[in-house]
């Protein structure tokens, strides 16, 4: 069984976000980058399936400028067989990442999509949901806990009234949340070797996928900054403080 999984290149968490001079973006020039943590969850999940003997193959893809080679080293690094990089312009949508991930499904064939739940630094969380719908697939999203086994997949998945648990044929497409698993602690050898690796490049033009955006971003700002709080006597009085806003809220959405 063949497990693809697919990669994007963020802002480092530690890192501060700033939001760029033309306010359309957030600056990440000079800035240090990292793999989405909710991808290299999923890529963790790939490598322990084919360590325990349900998969024979895991293909990391990263769509992108040459730039996502060093997320493509550390998926080799964390035990990816193989590395794709797809050369696409930047700013990507949703719909078109989701576009060239069928493409590149066409292409090699696997079994199983696995792919983080989100992004961190745009927190769409649509790419699973919508490579699904073009490919036809079953899909598990905010998956916690997953098992294969006679070609069948088991999915444990995050519910707002907690979890419930789905099964699925394959080929099928699963978003990892965090939950699922705690990454492993990359050594120094294996990423020494990870360098030596070929990453396999491909051009979206060749894969004749339409990346027209279809949203446009008019700005970005800073979210308000908190009032502060105050401290109440009992219950009673906080129960008068949330009645008060509540109505203060009331009339100013019907305003």
């Amino acid at each position: 069984m063949k497990i693809l999984v697919a990669i994007k290149r963020v802002l480092d968490a530690n890192v501060p976000v700033r939001i760029r001079a033309d306010g359309l973006d957030v600056e990440i020039s000079g800035a240090r980058m990292s793999i989405n943590p909710f991808d290299e969850v999923a890529l963790e999940e790939a490598v322990r399936l084919k360590e325990c003997g349900s998969a024979s193959e895991v293909l990391a893809v990263a769509l992108g400028a040459a730039v996502n080679q060093d997320i493509l080293r550390h998926a080799l690094a964390l035990g990816a067989d193989r590395a794709v990089q797809v050369e696409a312009p930047a700013g990507l949508q949703p719909l078109g990442v989701a576009k060239l991930l069928q493409a590149v499904v066409a292409r090699e064939q696997p079994d199983l999509v696995l792919i983080g739940k989100q992004a961190v630094d745009d927190d769409a969380g649509q790419e699973g949901q919508m490579l699904a719908a073009l490919l036809g697939w079953p899909q598990a999203t905010f998956v916690s806990a997953l098992q294969i086994e006679n070609q069948a997949l088991q999915a444990v998945r995050e519910v707002d009234g907690g979890t419930e648990t789905l099964a699925l044929p394959l080929p099928a497409v699963v978003t990892a949340d965090l939950r699922l698993n705690e990454p492993r602690f990359i050594k120094l050898p294996s990423l020494m070797l990870a360098r030596k690796k070929p990453i396999e490049a491909l051009s979206a033009d060749a894969l004749g996928v339409d990346l027209a955006p279809r949203l446009s971003v008019k700005a970005l700002s800073e979210p308000p900054a908190r009032g502060a709080g105050r401290l109440v006597a009992d219950a009673a009085e906080l129960v008068e403080c949330l009645q008060i806003e509540g109505r203060r809220l009331e009339i100013k959405e019907l305003s």
